[in-house]
């Protein structure tokens, strides 16, 4: 899920601001999941019609259709793709249709037992397009409900996922201009190839590679801090670190810096300092400088 180019700016800034940034992802979470919600309904209201006077599973018959996209199939029928491969350790399409299948079945099997257990509640959901309307039943509308759930959690993890992967490298180039490292000390040309793509490394005066660890985490979530450490960088750079982060990070000789404190990106320099990073201080106003670099990186 590609970010646009804004809101990995306010992101970086935000980051480095001491700024929460979170909103600028929720906002595009918001604005995908209703644009997927509406393009769902409509579809929903056509297939329902299409399907008057036939007994046949509506539902099943066109959102399962084999003919669909292998990712498409599995959200409807209430799995996602991860889940899949996880589980039958492979995502061909004919084992994604297959699983969505018995998947589709066992909760078509759950909700018609809970809807004739006696208990007394009744959902419907009546949607509307245009001049054309449809009511759901109860089972038809769990299902639905079931699947702009599972929907939702899609869009969620892989905006998460997106912002690590595009926005870490660039706050890195960002910290680095801010503090005039020379550019042939933060120039990503020739990583190794045991490096990720969102690895980054600044080079010491003595020619020492320093791969630098970047996390836009909270702090409940210690299992991230102990993969990053495994991976022994020389720098961890972080939104939130927990006091156990940092000792953990010092016992390890791992240089941390935590940017939602009041100031904190100024340690980055004390961190670059330390590992013998050529750089200097920063010139003029931060927000002017950020702006100004945001520039040069993007081109806009």
């Amino acid at each position: 899920m590609p970010l646009n180019t804004d809101a990995k700016k306010n992101i970086i800034k935000k980051v480095i601001s001491n700024q929460d940034y979170r909103d600028e992802v929720l906002v595009i979470i918001d604005e995908i999941f209703l644009d997927y919600c509406i393009s769902f309904f409509k579809q929903v209201v056509y297939a329902k019609i299409d399907a008057l006077g036939e007994k046949s599973d509506w539902y099943k018959k066109v959102f399962l259709n084999p003919d669909l996209p292998k990712e498409q199939i599995a959200i409807n029928s209430g799995l996602n793709m991860k889940s899949i491969t996880n589980a039958f350790n492979s995502s061909k399409k004919e084992v994604v249709i297959q699983a969505s299948y018995d998947n589709y079945n066992r909760l078509q099997k759950t909700i018609n037992d809970l809807v004739s257990n006696g208990n007394n509640f009744e959902i419907k959901l009546s949607i509307k397009f245009k001049d054309v309307a449809v009511d759901l039943t109860v089972a038809e509308s769990l299902i639905v409900i079931n699947t702009i759930a599972v929907k939702r959690a899609e869009i969620r993890g892989g905006m998460w996922s997106a912002v690590g992967k595009q926005v870490e490298k660039p706050l890195m180039t960002t910290l680095c201009m801010l503090f005039n490292v020379p550019f042939e000390y933060h120039a990503q040309d020739g990583n190794p190839d045991s490096f990720r793509e969102v690895d980054f490394y600044v080079l010491s005066k003595d020619g020492k590679k320093l791969r630098t660890e970047v996390k836009l985490m909270g702090k409940g979530n210690p299992e991230s801090a102990d993969a990053i450490f495994a991976r022994q960088p020389a720098i961890f750079l972080a939104d939130k670190l927990s006091d156990k982060n940092k000792k953990q990070a010092e016992m390890l000789n791992v240089q941390w810096i935590e940017l939602r404190n009041k100031g904190g990106y100024k340690r980055f320099q004390e961190v670059l300092n330390a590992l013998n990073v050529p750089n200097s201080d920063l010139n003029g106003d931060l927000n002017t400088r950020l702006d100004e670099i945001l520039k040069e990186i993007y081109g806009e």
